[in-house]
């Protein structure tokens, strides 16, 4: 289906369709390829800087490819069961994710555990890992987003501001849901004015957090602080973000993401503060600079050279009459 995405203050139009292309018959979203680029910039850009964290290239590559699946598995429960009504009579749509359906804390969650537990299994230390994907998660969220773009999602109530857009879809949705709206929110909206595009607001502060934490990656006090910064900063942006949505997930009266944010930054402050002066007073090793990490290094080596040596020897031996 196409429509048209306005922001009449700006005097700008967009044309936008969910289909990508098909492929026998089989209909590739927007959404779906957003995501997927986000996610491989934020692999691309992390396994830049392995090394720097502690962080072994192969041992991260099975925790990663893990936690993306925990992840997607993650999102999509968590969603579910946030809105069961819309599932409980019929259950295969819980596994129909190409029109979204995808929720960022239950994907946080998927892919800490997953990728938690692979990191268990392979000997590699979660906590520089973690710094890692706190920056990763930045950079895949700010992209993403923009696959609610394409879908007309992820917006807020009426606003005034010059960067308010609306569209077909938006409208229709505000008009059917006005009341359902006001009731759960007590927000009345117009479904023939703008609203606030939310999911820029969180692209844009995703993009600017990602800045940030680059930049003070190399003054970071210990292990796992970085990913302490990512949870803090996110849940402070979404915090008040939520507040402007009318498509929050509700528990009663309350916007379920809009609780969880206050709490992860309320929680990501307080362990920074204390682990900062527990650092001061004992001191801190990063994983990096212990000599367990030179161990592992030095055995991924070992069986990379082992491993083209054999590759050597069989190519030679195919050689031979």
């Amino acid at each position: 289906m196409t429509d048209k995405i306005l922001f009449p203050k700006l005097g700008l139009e967009f044309t936008v369709k969910a289909d990508a292309f098909s492929i026998f018959g089989f209909a590739v979203q927007w959404y779906g390829i957003i995501i997927a680029f986000g996610l491989l910039l934020a692999i691309t850009y992390c396994f830049r800087r392995t090394n720097e964290f502690g962080v072994d290239g192969d041992r991260a590559f099975d925790a990663v490819f893990m936690g993306v699946i925990g992840g997607i598995i993650g999102a999509r429960l968590y969603f579910v069961m946030m809105s069961w009504d819309l599932f409980k009579d019929d259950l295969y749509a819980i596994f129909d994710i190409k029109g979204g359906g995808l929720a960022i804390y239950g994907g946080i969650i998927g892919a800490v555990l997953f990728g938690g537990i692979t990191c268990k299994i392979r000997k590699q230390k979660f906590l520089p890992l973690l710094d890692l994907a706190g920056m990763g998660f930045l950079i895949g969220q700010s992209v993403g987003r923009w696959g609610n773009f394409v879908n007309r999602e992820a917006y807020g109530r009426n606003t005034s501001l010059p960067w308010g857009m609306t569209s077909n879809k938006i409208s229709g949705e505000l008009y059917i849901k006005a009341n359902e709206i006001y009731a759960d929110t007590g927000v009345l909206v117009d479904p023939t004015l703008p609203v606030h595009p939310c999911f820029l607001y969180e692209s844009l502060w995703c993009a600017l957090g990602f800045l940030l934490l680059h930049l003070y990656a190399k003054h970071r006090k210990f292990d796992g602080e970085v990913f302490l910064m990512y949870i803090g900063w996110y849940g402070l942006g979404r915090m008040f973000i939520e507040g402007l949505r009318t498509d929050s997930l509700m528990v009663g009266s309350l916007r379920v993401s809009q609780v969880l944010a206050g709490l992860c930054f309320l929680a990501a402050v307080t362990i920074i503060a204390f682990m900062r002066r527990k650092v001061k007073v004992d001191g801190y090793t990063f994983f990096k600079d212990t000599e367990e990490f030179a161990a592992l290094i030095r055995e991924t080596k070992e069986k990379e050279q082992l491993r083209q040596e054999k590759a050597k020897a069989k190519k030679n031996s195919l050689k031979k009459p």
